[in-house]
């Protein structure tokens, strides 16, 4: 597939995801939303692709829904595209929260309503010093979509959550640092650099087990401690028994670095 509102490369099996519409923000569009699912099913599917960076073009990550279009459609239609769009969305999201390459979100500039749900939904995420975060549904009367309302009260805390979502406060990197949506922030210059020096450190890891490990981590806000604990029995026992757990448990007695394959 082409695409027109991203921009994707894959070198050293790391995958990189550009939100590219800069002419609008690097709003999200229907077409967007369609691209950003296909290209997410690349990355779940493609052995070679280990660790996955998404960023954006220029001074802006993603600013949320494009508004401009949406004041388009036919009242008739809204619901409809609306359903259409969130579908495509939500899809991309679920797939990489389960696949097992874990994915960075590189923040430059502005992350807003769905570009924040974006940041909020990859597994670990780096912020550049100019960066500023917002979820600015309810400014324009909407409400949260793309995993917000799920992520972000788990990331900052129900009562946190509240506010930015009822008040559409701008947090600074900083901020979104002492919060917990990111996990570092890096001058801008070099956000790219770390970015892709994090994801080449995940790369050559066990992928298999990172994918297990996250999945874990997710599934554990929902079940109970029995059956958490359960997942987690049968989980380091079936990678115990696998070439990578048999390679890295190898490794470790030997006193040598692993030699990962994914």
């Amino acid at each position: 597939m082409e695409y027109k509102t991203l921009r994707f490369d894959v070198s050293d099996h790391v995958a990189t995801i550009t939100i590219h519409r800069p002419e609008a923000y690097n709003s999200l569009n229907d077409e967007m939303g369609k691209e950003l699912f296909d290209v997410v099913m690349r990355c779940d599917t493609d052995p070679e692709i280990r660790a996955v960076i998404l960023t954006g073009t220029g001074p802006m990550f993603c600013s949320g829904g494009d508004l401009k279009s949406f004041a388009q459609i036919e009242l008739s239609q809204v619901e409809y595209r609306f359903k259409e769009i969130t579908t495509y969305l939500h899809a991309a999201v679920a797939r990489m929260n389960r696949m097992d390459a874990p994915v960075i979100a590189a923040v430059n500039g502005v992350a807003a309503g769905a570009g924040l749900s974006l940041v909020c939904a990859c597994d670990l995420a780096l912020a550049a010093e100019s960066s500023r975060f917002t979820m600015a549904y309810t400014r324009a009367g909407l409400t949260p979509d793309g995993s917000g309302s799920y992520f972000l009260t788990r990331l900052v805390g129900l009562r946190r959550a509240m506010e930015l979502t009822l008040t559409n406060r701008v947090l600074s990197a900083q901020e979104a640092l002492e919060w917990g949506l990111v996990n570092r922030v890096v001058p801008d210059g070099q956000l790219l650099e770390e970015a892709r020096k994090l994801a080449l450190q995940l790369a050559n890891g066990p992928t298999v087990s990172l994918g297990a490990a996250k999945r874990l981590l997710y599934e554990g806000w929902n079940e109970t401690l029995e059956t958490q604990m359960e997942k987690e029995s049968q989980n380091i026992a079936k990678l115990a028994a696998s070439p990578v757990g048999q390679e890295g448990i190898g490794a470790f007695v030997e006193k040598r670095p692993p030699r990962f394959h994914g």
